[in-house]
Order: C-alpha cells, then sequence, then structure tokens
C-alpha cells in the first residue's frame, strides 16, 4: 500500500502518496539491452506520481512494435491493441471515461504506417490523449525494416539498394493535424523528457511527444548529435516559450529570420541577441512552429526540441458530455417511455 498523506485543501482527508513503485508492474522488462526504451520507461514511471492520477485512473494503450511491450511494465489499466489502431482504441476510453487519464505509447512503423490515420484524426480532433511516439527511424521487432521516418538511400533487409521514400517529419506532420500540443524529446536526456511529459499532461486536450529514441541493435547512432555526450550540447535546439531561441556549449548559436523570410542558424556575436527569434508556443498560427520543425530535417546536427506548440482549443466530446449529462439530469420516467414509444411502434404478441 503507498504511504498515506492529509491534503488540507481536501478537508483533512487522507490520500495516498504515490511512487514509481505504484506505476512498475511486476512483469519483467525485456527489450534489447541498451535500448531506449528503458530509459523512456523509467522515465515516465516518475513522473506519473507526481501527476497525482492514481494508477487505476490510468490507462496505457499501445499498437504493434517495440513499444507495444510498454503496457505490460506500467501498473495501470493498458491495451495491447492491433497494429497502428492505439489512437482509436484511446479515443473510445477517452471519450466514454473523461476521468481517466490516457496514453498511448506507439511507434514510428505503428503510427505513421497503417496508423497514420488514426494518428493525424485523434490530433485534429483535440482528443484528451498523450500520445508518446518513439521514433528510433526504423521497424525494430521484425529485425530492421525501414520506416516511414528512415531516412532516403537507407540500406536494410528490405531495401538492399537503398529506400526511395521520402521519409515523414513526425513534428511537421502533429502541425499539419493542427495538434494543439507538440513537442519532441530525447530518450536518455532523463531531465528533459520529465519537463515534456509534465508539460503534455498538464495539457487539455492532445499532447502529442516525439522521443528519438536510439535502436541499438538495427540502428545505432541516428541520433548521435543531439544524443551523446560532447555533442549533444552543441546541438540540441532547446525551445522556451517567451525566451530567444539560442543553443551551444555557451550560448553562441541563435536562430533568426534570414534575408529571404526564412529561418537560419546564426553567431549571436555576429548579429546580436535582438535579431534572435523569441518563441512562441502558445501562437494560434502554427506557422511558426511548422518553420521550426524543419529547421533540421534531419537529427545530424542543430535540432530543436522542446514544446513547439502549446494552444487551447475545444476539447473533443467534452461539450457533447456535458449536454448528455444534463439530458440525463433532467430525464424521469416519463420522458424516458415517451421517447422510447416515439414514431412507429410494434406490439410483439406473447407465444
Amino acid at each position: 500500500m503507498p504511504d498515506v498523506k492529509v491534503n488540507g485543501a481536501n478537508g483533512g482527508s487522507p490520500l495516498p502518496t504515490l511512487t514509481k513503485k505504484d506505476f512498475s508492474s511486476d512483469q519483467e522488462t525485456r527489450w534489447c539491452p541498451g535500448c531506449g526504451d528503458y530509459a523512456i520507461l523509467a522515465t515516465v514511471q516518475s513522473v506519473l506520481p507526481e501527476l497525482g492520477v492514481p494508477p487505476e485512473r490510468t490507462v496505457f494503450v499501445s499498437g504493434i512494435g517495440c513499444a507495444g511491450r510498454f503496457v505490460y511494465y506500467v501498473d495501470t489499466y493498458g491495451i495491447h491493441g492491433i497494429h497502428g489502431r492505439a489512437p482509436a482504441i484511446a479515443t473510445g476510453i477517452a471519450v466514454s471515461r473523461p476521468d481517466l487519464s490516457v496514453w498511448v505509447v506507439t511507434g514510428d512503423g505503428d503510427a505513421l504506417s497503417i496508423g497514420g490515420n488514426h494518428l493525424i484524426h485523434a490530433l485534429r480532433r483535440n482528443v484528451p490523449l498523450r500520445i508518446l511516439l518513439f521514433n528510433n527511424q526504423i521497424y525494430g521487432l521484425t529485425k530492421g525494416q525501414y520506416s516511414p521516418t528512415s531516412e532516403q538511400g537507407k540500406i536494410t533487409k528490405s531495401t538492399p539498394f537503398g529506400s526511395q521514400d521520402h521519409p515523414f517529419n513526425p513534428i511537421a506532420l502533429a502541425l499539419g493535424a493542427e495538434a494543439s500540443f507538440v513537442a519532441r524529446t530525447v530518450d536518455v536526456d532523463r531531465g528533459h523528457v520529465a519537463e515534456v511529459l509534465r508539460a503534455a499532461a498538464a495539457h487539455r486536450g492532445s499532447a502529442f511527444v516525439e522521443i528519438y529514441q536510439n535502436c541499438n541493435v538495427f540502428n545505432d547512432g541516428a541520433f548521435e548529435p543531439v544524443r551523446e555526450k560532447g555533442v549533444r550540447e552543441a546541438n540540441q535546439i532547446r525551445l522556451e516559450h517567451g525566451k530567444p531561441i539560442r543553443f551551444g556549449r555557451e550560448g553562441e548559436r541563435g536562430v533568426a529570420r534570414g534575408a529571404d523570410g526564412g529561418l537560419e542558424i546564426v553567431e549571436v556575436a555576429e548579429v546580436g541577441e535582438d535579431a534572435l527569434l523569441v518563441h512562441d508556443a502558445k501562437r494560434p498560427d502554427p506557422s511558426l512552429a511548422f518553420e521550426l520543425a524543419h529547421l533540421a530535417e534531419r537529427p545530424t546536427g542543430p535540432t530543436p526540441i522542446g514544446v513547439f506548440r502549446a494552444v487551447e482549443r475545444p476539447v473533443y466530446a467534452e461539450e457533447l458530455g456535458r449536454e448528455l449529462a444534463e439530458a440525463h439530469r433532467r430525464a424521469d420516467a416519463e420522458q424516458l417511455a415517451e421517447l422510447l414509444r416515439s414514431g412507429d411502434t410494434w406490439t410483439v404478441p406473447a407465444a
């Protein structure tokens, strides 16, 4: 049993003090040794207790892929769905049970291939879900085929002459679907992952989080410039709302608007801090966030991470839920009987 604390704001009634242990299942965690999923799982299990939502009111839904195992390792309600359908299943749960905290765990293949339509419609509807997309730019569970985020020219078992497909940019895709919260983080950057998860959990509506996740067996080093110590300090462009966008070991570089109107990376000493772009995650128009999503098409150099967009708009089915609750409150037996017997009716004789 969790420890008990007294919440003064709740009239002194006892509330459980949640810990990481409360969200850790008794199942053996089984991913390849060194997989980035381990780091993500540990951070999620550490953040969940902070949210104040008990395990019995938390649901994780996954599809097929290495990320699909996640639901077995968090001690909450969970559904291991079929390929690509996690957002659809989660939508049904979130709409029918608005009292629950619903999370989706998916991979780049699961979410962006067969599950692409389910993902974009959940985002455009602003269903109250927290969608964590583990992007390792490869199909890991099925042993290393190219995925919708693999770079052109990628040589794999399914593309021995190099992939001809143009890859998805998950952040740009989410923004194109008008997602109200869009963010990116990196698996082993525990502090940053936790910060982004807290922001996603606090958001009303759909929260989409892309997590760069290293597959050390089939695509090792894909995110090395923004993941590995010694180089990530120079390449992570950390987006902070209301602050000038600057980065580098000494903050010596930044993002500014170029002469052609597009964004470019500059040396702060050359242009001055006043020339730097100030990040506005709450801007209703997603165009700035979309530009930032395309600042680095691949994580091979300076790459934005953090919250790209966080805006408010109507949450899917919330108004309908209020209307149904009010209708239920007003209904009585007579009204219900009248409704059931309205229109064409038939009398079925007894046998």
